[in-house]
């Protein structure tokens, strides 16, 4: 839960490096806008974002776990007066936990 309150802020989303450590090399989002991005897309749409619009709100942050090393990840967020409803998917592999999935759905104003 800690990594996913981390990869949401400004200072990780500037930061390839710690981003390419939490991504999986399969990473694969669909965004609130419909869009699908894996972590090439990903990285290139972060690498364009300014500081202003990296703040991204977190609440309600809770999880579930899936199965040995695999857990789920619930919460709201909110940027630039826009909500959405996420989820992601985390994978525990030789120590190191990583996003694969990551999902967004739009919340009514």
């Amino acid at each position: 839960m800690a990594l996913e309150r981390e990869l949401q802020t400004p200072v990780c989303r500037g930061d390839e490096v710690r981003v390419r450590e939490l991504l999986a090399v399969d990473f694969v989002e669909i965004g609130a806008s419909g869009r699908r991005w894996d972590l090439a897309s990903t990285l290139a749409l972060l690498r364009e974002e300014t500081p202003d619009q990296a703040v991204i709100e977190v609440e309600g942050l809770e999880g579930r776990e899936l199965a040995p090393g695999v857990v789920q990840v619930f919460w709201e967020s909110r940027r630039g007066g826009r909500r959405a409803r996420r989820t992601s998917i985390w994978r525990e592999r030789d120590g190191r936990w990583q996003q694969v999935y990551h999902q967004g759905t739009p919340l009514p104003g």
